[in-house]
């Protein structure tokens, strides 16, 4: 009986318990009968689940320490491995996944974002050297990418773009496991209240959200973290503060928790073009918990909410229209929860992480 195919992780960014990189794509290759390792800069070094945690410190002294030094501590003890199949996670480590490529190891790049369109928003980067930045982390990209393995994409429009310079590209969705969002949704017991979770940031919608809240019956369950942390003293400012229940970052369970009490749910992102093409998280989690969603009226985004229908798509700054169809949905509790059932059929039927961690599996079997 031949040895299991070794497969390494590794990280210098996500946290070692990510979501797509723990829960959903390191399980679901233990389950299938990879043998797993995740190095990331966390602090176990134990085997949960199927996955070996390895762990490197962090070094935090600045964001040019972390490039610099934590990812070639992360590299040497991804190396150190010896696996099969390297999987890495952070743009910053692709030379690092090049030097494996050359040391004859399938390597694969998993993009979760789409780095260059994400530039042109980073509040930390001087606006006017934004689109040069952009255009310059587009070409490394690029260059590194078409050198590997494989690449994945978090979405198809990051597939569609790694394709072009890599033909060995698929996307994996990060939509939601069936086997986590497995309770029976009961709408008697909902509270008069709408729901956020994700990071708060002012182009994600932050401002939009507290200023609506006068405008419609309901309070705003608001989860996750501030970006930067005086965003939120900022907010408290407006007078729609006294209606949000702030839980800051949360766990899974929280969470779970939050949409279970929950109307509907909010994602009102502006139109920048990173989140155009996007498929958050959180617009497949509110359908999976069977409510319904209020999202920006996104192309990508109105197709899947008009495919259920699920919800309503809407102008981000237009606030006045968003309570008025929040307004409804907090009055037509069996209109809001039939919208809600609607998303839950979609999640059951396509948009689900028991479809993508399969394409994963076989993508995985068809390096060697």
């Amino acid at each position: 009986m031949s040895a299991p195919i070794k497969v390494c992780h590794f990280t210098s960014v996500h946290p070692e318990k990510d979501i797509r990189i723990f829960y959903k794509e390191c399980i679901a290759l233990a389950n299938a009968g990879f043998e797993v390792y995740l190095v990331s800069t966390g602090t176990l070094n134990n085997k949960e689940q199927g996955v070996n945690f390895i762990s490197v410190k962090k070094d935090t002294s600045s964001r040019f320490s972390r490039l610099f030094k934590t990812r070639k501590e992360v590299y040497k003890a991804a190396l150190n491995v010896n696996a099969d199949i390297y999987h890495f996670h952070d743009s910053e480590l692709l030379p690092y996944g090049v030097k494996l490529k050359r040391k004859g190891k399938v390597v694969v790049y998993d993009a979760h974002e789409d780095l260059p369109r994400q530039i042109l928003s980073k509040h930390y980067i001087p606006v006017y050297l934004r689109k040069f930045v952009s255009y310059l982390v587009e070409k490394i990209e690029n260059y590194y990418s078409s050198k590997l393995s494989g690449i994945i994409g978090a979405t198809p429009v990051i597939e569609s773009r790694f394709k072009k310079i890599n033909p060995n590209t698929i996307s994996i969705c990060n939509y939601p496991s069936l086997s986590e969002f497995n309770q029976p949704i009961d709408w008697e017991h909902k509270k008069e209240e709408i729901c956020y979770i994700g990071g708060i940031f002012n182009v994600r919608g932050g401002t939009e959200m507290i200023n609506l809240l006068p405008l419609i019956n309901a309070r705003l369950n608001l989860a996750g973290i501030y970006s930067p942390e005086s965003y939120k003293e900022e907010l408290k400012k407006l007078s729609g503060w006294d209606k949000v229940n702030d839980y800051g970052f949360v766990n899974r369970d929280e969470i779970k928790k939050i949409l279970d009490r929950s109307i509907l749910g909010l994602m009102l992102l502006h139109p920048l073009r990173s989140y155009i093409d996007s498929l958050p998280i959180k617009l497949f989690e509110y359908m999976a918990a069977g409510i319904p969603v209020i999202a920006s009226d996104f192309p990508l985004w109105k197709a899947i909410i008009n495919e259920g229908p699920c919800g309503f798509c809407v102008d981000p700054f237009d606030l006045d229209k968003i309570a008025e169809e929040i307004n409804k949905l907090l009055v037509n509790k069996d209109y809001a929860e039939q919208l809600g059932k609607n998303g839950r059929r979609l999640i059951e039927e396509k948009y689900n992480w028991e479809v993508e961690q399969q394409k994963l599996i076989n993508f995985y079997k068809n390096q060697n």
